[in-house]
């Protein structure tokens, strides 16, 4: 079991409410305190005294600590913030820690299950009643088994490249391809495991990776001491020459210099103390143990020994005291180099495979989140600037997990991730059809496939996703009677096992074509109602995306992507995207106020509107309706990040046949099968907007035929074309 804690900045604010003051109170105070960093708080107590730790956290809350002494309210709410920070306010479950014993476990300490939110609790796992630092005071065995979704993806991917490169081992790649730097340095990272997050890419851009080594730095560099301390800029500016490598001996370039003078690692405690103090190889690992646990006694017992060591070695006890309060104070971040060049071979392995096969890479990254909508925006919407097209599902060439489309830079979405399918219902119609035959309309679908795939629910969800667009089938037409056809074809089925002719006599093998089916009417949705449709059956927008088109209108009013509010230690901060999700409520008071769901291209974000913005924005929450929402970050639950709004202002959405649409054909070769896919692309969304082809130095106007509806066919264009396509 594991305990969350009261942070800092919660306790300002529990302690506000609790003593029954204004929201603003407690809000106020938040404010002031010292920023985040990397997740961790500066302690209320190290706000007001100062600590070699916290030199930055003293230093911000400056204006706290006048609040403190000039208004009674607030110092009454960081007095008793004070009492609450650091007490345990929730339960949870080790990332990965299994306790092994001999005998059952409750022959040495207690047990319980620990069910999730609406789970049985029969089904829930075992945990201990201990946290982990009882269950090894009880000397039990503890060990950390932590399971990766990233080794389930690069196995997946290497036996997808398989089928083309039988030989093929992920084991077998080179460690110093350069192409796999560059896109580490170009922090195209979205999907490489341990690099995603927005201050991870910035590192990137600024370490500019190109060894192995590099890699391994940065995954241990990447943490909350280590960025406190600014080692990361500074290994960063050191080893690209931005400023001269500082160490503190001449003589610690034998054993630094791959790490600039910095200790990153707690190998390299061994290495100084071997070098300066004399220690053996196991004295060297008892010292890096003691770092390693934040063990106070331990390095107590260990300073006498490595100070006379260097002493002894000739490099004086000055040096030697300095040296040990250097070992000290990394003690609070020390990283084991075993472990980053562990994790750092995988963050390689997945790079490595987005550079070289990255269509087979996104079919797996995508199968691997498809139970989980986020982070699949996420990922969807880095395949698309990646050049690569995610297909709706199709009854014909999809698998039942996503897979890539031999020759083509596509992915098909997998039927296993529609809703109301199903894991067995996708293998039966899969396996059917390799068996079978492609289906060659929607009559014949019904007509052969497993009785089990033709349940009601689960089709409606095949027509909702486009399963079956590539037979002609109109989503909205099909939907109005597919439900009948289903009922006559399974009544024909019966008929037949049974023996039965048809109305007019016809067996399947004296048919004389007369089709008594019901005809499929040809009714379409409007592409605002036929996204929404799409995203409730797969959980994301595929084929198009309502903010397509208004990417760069939408960048230049937001703070950042709703992707990277995760990553950021403002509590102010502005939102753009488009409202889903609505849905109002009432306070105890009866006064309204309501929640939503604010997505833009590759993530989504709850939102609270209370009563006092809700009673003059209200009216401007509606479903579709695409926003700038203006609030404060909510990080109270650590599970989730959520905005409270205070601002919301509808976007301006460019009028259609206000810009036009430019294709440089010149920036990329366009054969005669890519142009014949343009043609047809423009037809197909046709509207007011004028579309004109650059070739070379000429640019040539497309007559009014081919003018077009730019939010319709930006996406499909830009997946294909990607940066030959251009709004002005």
């Amino acid at each position: 079991i594991t305990f969350g804690t009261i942070k800092a900045r919660n306790s300002v604010r529990d302690a506000a409410r609790v003593l029954g003051l204004p929201y603003a109170v407690g809000d106020r105070v938040a404010k002031v305190m010292p920023p985040v960093v990397m997740g961790r708080d500066t302690p209320l107590r190290y706000c007001f005294e100062q600590n070699e730790k916290h030199v930055d956290g003293f230093r911000a809350a400056a204006d706290l600590r006048t609040m403190y002494e000039s208004d009674p309210a607030v110092k009454q709410v960081v007095d008793v913030a004070r009492g609450l920070e650091g007490l345990k306010r929730s339960v949870g479950i080790h990332a990965a820690a299994v306790v092994i014993t001999k005998e059952p476990l409750t022959e040495y300490l207690p047990i319980q299950r620990k069910p999730e939110a609406g789970q049985n609790p029969d089904d829930a796992p075992v945990v201990t009643q201990y946290e982990m630092h009882g269950v090894e005071s009880l000397g039990l065995l503890k060990m950390d088994i932590l399971g990766l979704r990233n080794l389930d993806v690069i196995t997946d991917c290497e036996q997808l490249i398989r089928r083309t490169q039988p030989d093929f081992s992920i084991d077998s790649i080179p460690l110093d391809d350069a192409k796999t730097y560059n896109l580490l340095a170009a922090a195209n990272t979205i999907g490489v495991f341990q690099l995603e997050s927005a201050p991870m890419r910035a590192l990137l851009r600024s370490l500019v990776p190109r060894r192995f080594e590099d890699v391994a730095a940065v995954l241990a560099l990447y943490r909350p001491g280590p960025m406190a301390e600014n080692m990361h800029n500074d290994f960063a500016d050191f080893k690209n020459a931005r400023k001269p490598a500082r160490f503190f001996h001449n003589d610690a370039r034998d054993v630094l210099d791959d790490t600039y003078g910095l200790m990153i690692y707690q190998e390299s405690i061994m290495r100084v103390a071997q070098k300066f103090a004399g220690y053996s190889l196991a004295e060297a690992d008892s010292l890096r143990k003691a770092c390693a646990k934040k063990d106070p006694k331990a390095m107590a017992e260990q300073r006498p020994k490595f100070v006379g060591g260097c002493a002894n070695n000739g490099y004086g006890e000055s040096l030697g005291r300095e040296l040990f309060g250097i070992i000290e104070k990394f003690a609070d971040y020390a990283f084991t180099k075993s472990h980053a060049f562990g994790y750092g071979l995988i963050t390689y392995q997945t790079a490595w495979l987005k550079t070289h096969h990255a269509v087979a890479y996104f079919a797996c990254l995508l199968t691997s989140v498809k139970g989980n909508s986020d982070r699949a925006a996420l990922y969807l919407a880095d395949a698309r600037a990646n050049g690569i097209t995610v297909r709706t599902p199709d009854i014909n060439d999809s698998a039942v997990d996503f897979v890539p489309i031999d020759g083509k830079r596509e992915v098909s979405f997998g039927l296993s991730g529609i809703r109301n399918v199903g894991e067995g219902a996708a293998e039966a119609l899969v396996a059917h059809r390799a068996e079978h035959g492609r289906f060659t309309s929607f009559y014949d679908f019904i007509d052969r496939a497993p009785e089990s795939v033709l349940n009601k629910r689960a089709l409606e969800s095949l027509i909702k996703a486009g399963a079956f667009d590539s037979l002609g089938c109109p989503r909205r037409g099909l939907l109005t009677v597919f439900e009948s056809l289903v009922d006559q074809a399974l009544l024909r089925r019966r008929e037949r096992d049974q023996g039965v002719m048809s109305l007019f006599g016809d067996t399947p093998e004296t048919a004389t074509g007369f089709d008594e089916r019901v005809p499929i009417p040809d009714l379409h949705y409007e592409r605002a109602e036929q996204l929404r449709l799409e995203k409730e059956m797969l959980g994301l927008y595929v084929s198009d995306h309502p903010l397509r088109g208004l990417e760069h209108v939408l960048a230049r009013r937001a703070t950042c992507a709703i992707v990277d509010v995760v990553d950021r230690t403002e509590d102010n901060i502005t939102l753009a995207g488009v409202i889903t999700g609505c849905e109002r409520k009432y306070t105890r008071k009866g006064e309204a106020m309501c929640t939503f769901t604010l997505e833009d291209m590759a993530g989504s974000i709850e939102v609270t509107v209370f009563p006092k913005t809700y009673l003059t924005q209200g009216h401007l929450v509606v479903d579709d309706q695409i926003v700038v929402v203006r609030g404060r970050l909510d990080r109270r639950d650590e599970a989730r990040v959520m905005l409270m709004s205070s601002d919301i202002q509808v976007v301006d959405v460019p009028k259609t046949g206000t810009e036009s649409l430019y294709i440089d054909l010149a920036r990329r070769s366009v054969g005669a099968s890519e142009v014949n896919e343009i043609r047809d692309l423009l037809r197909e969304h046709a509207g007011d907007s004028p579309v004109f082809l650059k070739v070379g130095d000429r640019t040539v106007a497309l007559g009014p035929d081919f003018a077009v509806s730019i939010p319709s066919v930006i996406g499909q264009l830009r997946a294909k074309f990607g940066e030959a396509v251009s709004i002005g």
